[in-house]
């Protein structure tokens, strides 16, 4: 039995509805703020940094992270916290080196500086990875959000999915990036009452109150950053997962698009550096926070062992429907039981914030907390939305077919994109209701693959000036070479003959040997004459 019928009431949909009322009203709102494309992608270049800084910080939290965190902390530990505390240094060097280049730059797309320093094909070869990754994470992200909703109470995925990619679509394509960066900004707070809320709550129903959190995790050791290891390079130790946070969000403060165009909305260079230290030290203790969430929450269900059997359950019927499997089969029941009996703590921790949420959280909070993952949803699919849009005006449309274009053709590039881009990611959200997690690592894996390189390219263009077009793609094609040899002999796709050349590094370790061999590599050409 689903959890809605028992605990999803009229108040809570009520506030529900309010939340997407006031989300599309605000794409109304800024309408007629729109009638140009440079308002549309940059908002005229005037907001103020806390504004971009929140909407940074909303993207940032999606509703992946809004679920995974505390489930990273509720099967494991607090290793992955690390990734948080990689954030000041990496917005460092985007503020000291990146945002500059891209201020002084007056163009409104990130790889116009990759055409500019590398030729052509650079900046193709990144807006096309981004534009493709886009498609799948606006998938990935409204499917993630959909489907423990749906498991959980009873809503069919399909409309969920639907709706979501409706309203998101609906506000970005009339608002542009003003009011995404206004929605994002009413979401930050949403997600943070949300969250807030739902950790008093978790702490005031603890059965011998807040110190038994720390007494039961502490008995569990799931405060632990992990090992310390600093030759270890194969396991998730503290400094392996510091390194891969310092580059992955080096690429998104860096390199990415959706943050870039933040950068360039705002009013001056002083803003958009608020906007980027806003966005990185609130995530810092907000990610903290989720970390606690997880905990206890893995205090509370060892204290509520019949909850955990509720969370078996709704995980094991979330997997019976991926495979197909339909609740009015022969024997369903008994392959529900044997399923939930099997699994591992490890394939339920991401279920477990929401099993709270629909369970134990009071008439109206509850609804409020549904908002709150729905606005992680919303905020990053928005981003996506908005960016992608941009680049298929700036890169493809101007660049390549119509240099002469009016700003009314631009602007309405700019809108069938993004209408065109919603109903992709709709699409793959679709598709991907019947896929496994497997289809979904695999996607990940390929990303990451692209993304790596991508990164390499830009710590190249800022490290080594005299570097030649035809030494970069010299260096790209082995990086990739180098990339796709360490992902795919680090996961289960790589045959066993070649076991003995399997790479020894983690795979979080992908985006940081990649791009920083490439920028060793960028410097030796430079040094030994390659641009003179």
């Amino acid at each position: 039995m689903c959890l809605a019928s028992t605990f999803f009431t009229t108040i809570d949909w009520c506030v529900l509805a309010g939340y997407f009322v006031v989300i599309l009203a605000t794409g109304v709102f800024f309408w007629r703020r729109n009638s140009s494309s440079d308002d549309f992608t940059a908002g005229g270049r005037s907001l103020p940094g806390w504004l971009c800084g929140m909407s940074i910080f909303a993207t940032y939290l999606s509703s992946i992270s809004y679920l995974a965190l505390p489930g990273k902390a509720f099967v494991d530990n607090w290793n992955s916290f690390m990734f948080s505390l990689a954030l000041p240094p990496a917005a460092w060097i985007a503020v000291r080196y990146f945002l500059p280049m891209y201020r002084a730059s007056g163009e409104v797309s990130a790889y116009s500086l990759l055409e500019k320093r590398f030729g052509l094909w650079a900046r193709i070869f990144a807006s096309c990875f981004y534009l493709l990754f886009q498609v799948a994470r606006i998938g990935v992200v409204m499917y993630l959000m959909a489907l423990p909703m749906s498991v959980l109470f009873g809503w069919d995925i399909r409309t969920l999915i639907v709706i979501t990619g409706v309203i998101v679509t609906a506000y970005a394509f009339v608002g542009g990036i003003v009011a995404v960066i206004w929605a994002d900004a009413i979401q930050a707070f949403v997600l943070l009452a949300g969250a807030l809320l739902a950790l008093v709550i978790i702490l005031l129903d603890m059965p011998e109150g807040i110190g038994q959190v720390f007494e039961v995790a502490n008995r569990d050791d799931k405060f632990s950053l992990g090992s310390s290891s600093l030759t270890n390079v194969a396991e998730s130790t503290i400094w392996v997962v510091f390194a891969y946070g310092l580059f992955e969000n080096l690429k998104n403060f860096g390199i990415d698009q959706s943050y870039v165009q933040r950068y360039i909305a705002s009013s001056s260079d002083r803003e958009a550096a608020k906007s980027v230290w806003l966005g990185a030290l609130l995530y810092i203790p907000v990610s903290a926070m989720f970390f606690f969430i997880g905990t206890s929450l893995y205090a509370y269900y060892e204290c509520h062992p019949e909850d955990m059997q509720e969370v078996r359950m709704v995980v094991a019927r979330q997997q019976l429907m991926q495979q197909g499997v339909d609740d009015q089969s022969d024997g369903y029941a008994d392959r529900l039981q044997t399923l939930a009996g099997k699994l591992e703590p490890k394939q339920l921790g991401d279920r477990v914030f929401p099993h709270f949420i629909a369970s134990h959280l009071p008439t109206g909070i509850r609804g409020l907390l549904i908002a709150a993952i729905f606005a992680a949803a919303m905020s990053t699919v928005s981003t996506s939305l908005n960016s992608s849009a941009t680049l298929v005006m700036s890169d493809f449309y101007v660049r390549l077919l119509r240099p002469e274009s009016t700003d009314k053709n631009r602007v309405s590039v700019l809108r069938s994109s993004t209408l065109a881009w919603g109903i992709f990611g709709t699409i793959v959200a679709l598709l991907l209701v019947r896929l496994t997690d497997s289809a979904l690592d695999i996607w990940w894996t390929l990303s990451g693959v692209l993304g790596a390189a991508i990164v390499g390219l830009f710590l190249m263009g800022v490290t080594a000036p005299k570097l030649r077009e035809r030494s970069a793609v010299m260096i790209l094609c082995l990086a990739v070479v180098l990339i796709v040899w360490m992902t795919f002999s680090i996961t289960n796709h790589w045959p066993a003959a070649l076991e003995p050349i399997a790479s020894p590094f983690h795979t979080y370790l992908v985006i940081v040997v990649g791009p920083t061999m490439m920028m060793l590599l960028g410097m030796l050409f430079s040094r030994r004459g390659d641009g003179t």
